[in-house]
């Protein structure tokens, strides 16, 4: 009998789930204002479109993304970086949302968190089979500011590592509303997501859209 990771999460929608010493999942954080967040990415996309950029190996990433906030992420031939500019318009990255600042702050602080100021928010979208190797998030100055993580759309699993590439990850299912914090000791542990599988979700269709908050600058 194959196990369903996600059996039982839709039904409770207001427990944390701590995955570490700094680590935790505030799930169905951030439902409250979702017609906010979604007016707000719907904008966005539309200034600066989702792209798959290119690793330094030449490979197209599966995962579609853009950027808002001071800083955008971005992946090339020349490496990874962050930056001020689109490099695909020559143009500012749109502007962070206050509904945007404001979830990725209160989020922190529900973690432990305090005075997080986040200046980038990289969004990834995920369609059916597109994943994310696992990965440490180190191309930010300070290490002692959290990453806030949240899931909308479709379901996925979240793959939370070790401190070492060659350390097993745990396997932790997030839903339409999660809130994945990390930081302290857990700041630097290996993070990636599986495949997304085929699925509808009422909203955003097939689709998933990850907002991956930094303090980048």
């Amino acid at each position: 009998m194959t196990m369903n990771l996600f059996e039982g999460i839709e039904q409770d929608r207001t427990w944390r789930e701590e995955l570490c010493p700094g680590a935790l999942v505030l799930r169905g954080f951030a439902l409250e204002n979702l017609a906010h967040i979604l007016t707000a990415l719907s904008a966005i996309t539309a200034q600066a479109p989702f792209r798959q950029m290119l690793t330094p190996g030449g490979f197209r990433m599966s995962v579609a993304m853009t950027n808002c906030g001071a800083c955008g992420w971005l992946s090339d031939r020349t490496g990874y970086r962050y930056a001020g500019l689109d490099s695909e318009t020559g143009q500012p990255w749109p502007r962070m949302p206050e509904v945007f600042l404001a979830l990725a702050q209160e989020a922190a602080a529900s973690a432990g968190f305090q005075n997080f100021v986040p200046d980038a928010c990289l969004i990834n979208r995920y369609q059916p089979g597109a994943r994310l190797s696992l990965h440490q998030d180190k191309n930010e100055r300070d290490f002692d500011q959290p990453i806030v993580s949240v899931s909308l759309g479709m379901p996925a699993v979240f793959l939370f590592g070790g401190v070492r590439r060659e350390d097993k990850p745990t396997r932790v299912p997030l839903t339409h509303g999660d809130v994945a914090v990390w930081g302290g000791p857990a700041r630097l542990r290996y993070h990636g997501v599986m495949p997304l599988k085929e699925g509808c979700h009422p909203l955003l269709g097939g689709q998933r859209i990850n907002l991956t908050f930094r303090k980048a600058a």
